[in-house]
């Protein structure tokens, strides 16, 4: 089961619901946040839409500074508890972020439905950890 006392202001709640041909939709969902749900429609829409979400809220800090052509603005999240907890149609996980260095995110992904957990060093690590618990066509 997920870590869910403590810092769960680190826990992503990803919720797949549909993963074809390597393309993951679904939605994800943070704790400490007003809204219920962001819903994407790719792998890679997903990673943006939470690293954005992470430069807004500041933490975890990133190691290294972004660089983009956009300003980030952004804003402290309010609370951090009291969401009922979601599921995805396909798989449910649990990405607990410790930290973000070498311009990469590090921590660990437990996957609700196979009872499982491993670490990643890296957002590839964490891409290939996701396809293989979904059964995809990167393995």
């Amino acid at each position: 089961m997920a870590k869910t006392s403590g810092e769960m202001y680190r826990n992503i709640w990803l919720c797949v619901d549909s993963y074809d041909q390597g393309v993951m939709t679904g939605r994800f969902y943070h704790p400490g946040l007003e809204e219920t749900s962001y819903g994407f429609a790719s792998l890679a829409q997903f990673l943006l839409k939470v690293e954005q979400m992470l430069n807004e809220a500041n933490f975890p800090q990133s190691f290294t500074a972004k660089r983009s052509f956009v300003p980030i603005v952004g804003y402290v999240a309010e609370s951090i508890g009291g969401k009922k907890a979601e599921t995805g149609a396909v798989g449910t996980f649990v990405i607990r972020l410790l930290f973000r260095q070498h311009s990469s995110w590090q921590g660990t992904l437990t996957w609700l439905e196979g009872n499982g957990e491993q670490t990643f060093r890296s957002v590839l690590e964490l891409i290939l950890l996701l396809d293989s618990a979904l059964g995809g066509c990167l393995s």
